[in-house]
């Protein structure tokens, strides 16, 4: 269980920016207890010492006693021993192994590259490695009503490509309760559901932005994100800093009412002088955290039974086996969301009324018309008489962030995945299973922030007391939130309306891209093709008849209406000067026999590829790539199997960079 109270500890008034050493006020022994509980809280993650942990540290008293504990976790395991330091000039006489801190400096004031200096000899010195990782802002320092969230982003993408480098799988943040509570009256005031009011989950899982290579293929790095101390307390960071007698730093925006987390903060303070407020939100927020497990656990169950997600990168919901008018609104609604983050593509879940409208779209039995949400293009499969919906990509999100979604992929070889993290998350899946079902789901049935408080307080899980001042923080911070953001809100519209023009994305021989997310295209030219269809030009490295651009390279864009009317014409070819006029090379440079012998080909590959269009639903075809030379023609549609010349040897894969369900996330 959690532990909902703590006797109070004054927090030491420090001064801004400056590192303080702290007395022990009390015997080691007294700090058993957290070594314990944090013990307990890693092996409930399926965590053990022998795998190799990275912990992000601030340098605060959170992340400090998250080190503490962290090293004499490891060191317990090892017998009280670590490896001899390298480090000359380091205090600690060894390093604990299998363990590394991680500084991340985020440049955006003028002594934080010093402040990130001194954490790491502070870290050092318990006998912990640490890394510092320094931010860079190529856009310039992100703008205050942004800052936090743009550092937030920052930091975590800093730490996630050190333990990817480092083949470090388990990440450890020092989020506590005081954290949850914050984050709880925050997202109240954003009129935040259940699922948002639950707060940060215990595990979860972190994927990488771009796939990497690894050398021999392209993989999907994720690491574990996990927060061991929810259950401890601010005052309880203090006390495991004070004694283990280890320095902190006291970051001075914490100071600054500019920030709504920092506000919450103050009045949090006001209202718990004995605890009993506190405890009872810790209590709420336990609550929701076991409805967010029950839904998750739900939607993954329904999404293995009733979602088919097919090459083409379209995904097909099977109506009669995802019943919806039976599924709680609650469960649906995170369900659907599940969905629009795939096929979005999005790192983000989807949230607030795209999930409501889809949800009506599918309930509306038989599901009539079209909708388009989220970046999504959602309609009736064609001939299934409205058992099944098609779920796409929709135009507007192809021509806003098409060139954006697409990079090449760098072929520096990468360490390869952490094996052992699939296997973690298995058991930490089993494990909540078995938790859940053992243990009453108090929310499934009460979405909305106000049905959430109005149960607790029905089910005494909250008293009158805290329910009223939740209202009242509620109110307050939302008048905050919507003075704020009302002039926010209608330059982000502004922005949405318009679409930037569409990159067009270059592509050389032997290297390879990652298209719109979701396909792995490369291309390559061969020089022995039989029966005599090409005629290689051993200068340029390509067939004549192969109109590829002047420096070798194909331009990569999504498929548009046009290429279908392509297709069907280049598949009617009759003649050698229709070929002549499709392919748009001289008949000078060929022979007859080599040209009819390649529109033939050309011919036979276009009416192979229509054939396969033709299973592919006309708005779900938009997502597929097509390569092109400069001028536009079309030189291959690789999903499909088109290309012009067989000495063109073009692959496209589909390997979606955010897997369906958006990652783990595991039990409380």
């Amino acid at each position: 269980m959690l532990l909902f109270s703590r006797r109070p500890f004054p927090s030491p008034r420090l001064p801004i920016r400056r590192l303080l050493r702290c007395r022990c006020t009390y015997s080691p022994a007294s700090s058993a207890p957290y070594h314990e509980s944090f013990a307990r809280r890693m092996a409930l993650a399926g965590i053990h010492p022998h795998h190799r942990i990275a912990v992000g540290v601030s340098g605060g008293p959170d992340s400090m006693a998250l080190c503490v504990l962290a090293a004499a976790w490891k060191k317990a395991a090892e017998g009280g021993s670590g490896r001899k330091s390298e480090d000359k000039g380091s205090v600690a006489t060894g390093f604990v192994e299998g363990l590394l801190g991680v500084v991340v400096d985020h440049g955006l004031r003028l002594e934080s590259a010093l402040e990130a200096q001194l954490v790491r000899a502070r870290v050092h010195a318990m006998g912990v490695t640490c890394e510092i990782a320094t931010c860079e802002w190529p856009n310039g320092r992100p703008n205050l009503g942004h800052l936090q969230e743009a550092a937030r982003e920052m930091r975590y993408q800093k730490l996630l490509d050190i333990c990817i480098k480092q083949q470090i799988g388990v990440l450890l943040i020092a989020h506590h309760s005081d954290d949850q509570a914050e984050l709880f009256v925050l997202r109240l005031s954003r009129n935040s559901g259940v699922l948002g009011l639950a707060g940060t989950a215990f595990v979860s899982q972190l994927f990488a932005p771009n796939l990497k290579y690894d050398g021999h293929n392209f993989c999907r790095y994720g690491i574990l994100l996990v927060r061991p101390m929810l259950e401890f307390s601010k005052n309880d960071m203090y006390k495991i800093c004070q004694g283990s007698n280890h320095l902190w730093v006291e970051d001075p925006t914490n100071n600054s009412m500019q920030y709504a987390r920092n506000r919450i903060r103050a009045s949090l303070r006001c209202l718990s002088p004995d605890g009993a407020f506190r405890s009872e939100l810790q209590k709420l927020i336990y609550a929701c955290r076991l409805t967010r497990v029950c839904v998750s656990n739900a939607c993954n169950m329904a999404i293995k039974q009733s979602v088919t997600i097919t090459e083409y990168g379209y995904a097909i919901i099977d109506l009669k086996k995802l019943d919806p008018q039976n599924v709680d609104d609650l469960c649906l609604s995170q369900y659907l969301a599940c969905v629009l983050q795939f096929v979005s593509q999005r790192h983000r879940p989807i949230r607030g009324r795209a999930t409501r409208l889809f949800m009506d779209y599918i309930r509306n039995t038989p599901c009539k018309g079209a909708l388009t949400v989220a970046g999504c293009y959602i309609c009736t499969f064609p001939r299934s008489k409205s058992t099944k919906i098609l779920v796409c990509c929709s135009a507007d999100l192809l021509e806003s962030f098409s060139g954006e979604m697409s990079y090449k992929c760098s072929y520096e070889e990468q360490p390869p995945p952490v094996p052992e993290i699939d296997h973690v998350a298995l058991e930490a899946r089993l494990y909540s299973n078995q938790f859940l079902q053992c243990s009453s789901i108090p929310f499934l049935s009460h979405e909305s922030s106000t049905d959430v408080l109005n149960r607790a307080k029905d089910l005494n899980i909250i008293g009158d007391f805290s329910l009223e001042k939740l209202l009242n923080l509620q109110t307050e911070e939302h008048q905050k939130f919507i003075r704020t953001t009302e002039h926010k809100y209608e330059e982000q519209y502004l922005e949405k309306t318009s679409f930037p023009d569409v990159k067009v994305l270059c592509l050389w021989p032997g290297e390879t891209c990652h298209f719109m997310s979701r396909f792995l295209i490369t291309w390559n030219t061969l020089e022995a093709v039989p029966n005599g269809i090409c005629s290689y030009d051993s200068q340029k490295g390509i067939c004549q008849h192969c109109a590829v651009n002047q420096d070798g390279s194909l331009a990569v864009r999504h498929m548009f209406d046009t290429d279908w009317l392509f297709l069907a014409e280049v598949s009617r070819i009759d003649s050698v000067e229709e070929n002549q006029n499709v392919s748009k090379v001289s008949s000078e440079k060929l022979k007859d026999d080599e040209l009819l012998n390649h529109s033939n080909y050309l011919q036979l590959s276009a009416t192979k590829a229509l054939e396969v269009l033709r299973s592919i639903p006309a708005s779900a075809r938009r997502t597929l790539p097509v390569l092109t030379n400069s001028q536009g023609d079309i030189l291959s549609i690789p999903s499909v199997g088109f290309r012009c010349c067989p000495s063109l040897s073009i692959e496209a894969v589909f390997h979606p960079r955010v897997p369906l369900g958006g990652g783990y996330t595991s039990y409380l």
